[in-house]
């Protein structure tokens, strides 16, 4: 789990904007860098180096793996396992390294083959959708391979688009993470990859929708806080700014004097008072007659 605040920084650094001059740790500065890079030579050709550049960037600082910056040489085999120790289910198991090189060589050939220019162009979501999985089945790297397998999926994306993309692929399939894992394991027992390859374009779609819903949550929260930021107090501010920080999900429950109360650590009194005064001003909304202890909500204008 990276920072937040660090990896907004370590952006703003990255593209010349002011920031809070915060010292940034190597894991949330090697993300950055790996977005920014992207966000920059999507349209470059993909190749080996910017492969490793980018295992390098997104391992930056860490001492427990062993190969940094190149495809993974140790004897032992790759796989994904779980139950007990003395009796293992391997779910999937991937090439041995010694053909690390072969087998990349093969991948990133094709890669540029279903390009838009290619030779073979494949629909966009059809050409990340095998991308993703051919990526992650070779499984080059020691660790990171499902992060770079992202990447590349954004990559073709923005290739097909002429643009850079911004969808948020990583924060979907975290979500369902285990629809993910499935979803990878039955494809990996066989060459058929249709079922794979509608659960991955209904992904995108999907990373796409929340993208645009969160661009729209944004630019409401903007409008917000230019009309009511001037006549909040600081309890008022401070709760608000809590309740934004929830995003697209909400404050779950909506919120009440007893939440006030908790987050500004003030009287009842006062919380009640406040909540009134947000509510005859129009930043909240409340769901019945105004009592402490109705769940009250943000007045999103634009929404």
């Amino acid at each position: 789990m990276l920072n937040r605040d660090s990896v907004q920084s370590s952006l703003r650094r990255q593209f010349g904007l002011d920031t809070d001059h915060r010292r940034v740790p190597p894991a949330e500065r090697g993300i950055a860098d790996m977005m920014v890079a992207l966000y920059r030579g999507y349209a470059d050709p993909l190749s080996d180096e910017s492969l490793f550049a980018w295992h390098q960037m997104i391992l930056d600082g860490r001492q427990d793996v062993r190969a940094i910056g190149r495809y993974r040489d140790h004897d032992d085999p790759m796989q994904v396992v779980s139950g007990p120790l003395h009796k293992p289910k391997v779910h999937f198991e991937a090439p041995s390294s010694s053909t690390m090189t072969a087998e990349m060589r093969k991948f990133v050939t094709w890669f540029s083959a279903p390009a838009p220019d290619g030779k073979s162009p494949l629909p966009a979501l059809t050409r990340a959708g095998i991308a993703h999985l051919y990526f992650v089945s070779i499984h080059p790297f020691e660790d990171g391979n499902g992060r770079i397998a992202r990447a590349l999926a954004e990559k073709v994306l923005s290739q097909a688009i002429g643009q850079p993309s911004l969808i948020a692929l990583s924060h979907v399939i975290q979500r369902k993470r285990s629809a993910y894992y499935d979803a990878l394991e039955a494809a990996n027992k066989g060459n058929e990859v249709t079922p794979w390859l509608r659960y991955f374009a209904t992904t995108i779609l999907d990373a796409q929708q929340h993208s645009l819903a969160l661009i729209d949550f944004l630019l409401a929260k903007t409008r917000f806080y230019d009309r009511f930021r001037s006549r909040l107090n600081e309890r008022q501010a401070k709760v608000i700014s809590r309740m934004f920080r929830e995003g697209l999900d909400g404050f779950t429950g909506g919120l009440r004097a007893s939440n006030y109360i908790t987050i500004t650590e003030t009287s009842r009194a006062t919380a009640t008072r406040d909540l009134h005064e947000l509510v005859a001003m129009g930043a909240f909304t409340s769901s019945g007659a105004l009592k402490c202890t109705h769940p009250l909500s943000v007045a999103l204008p634009g929404t």
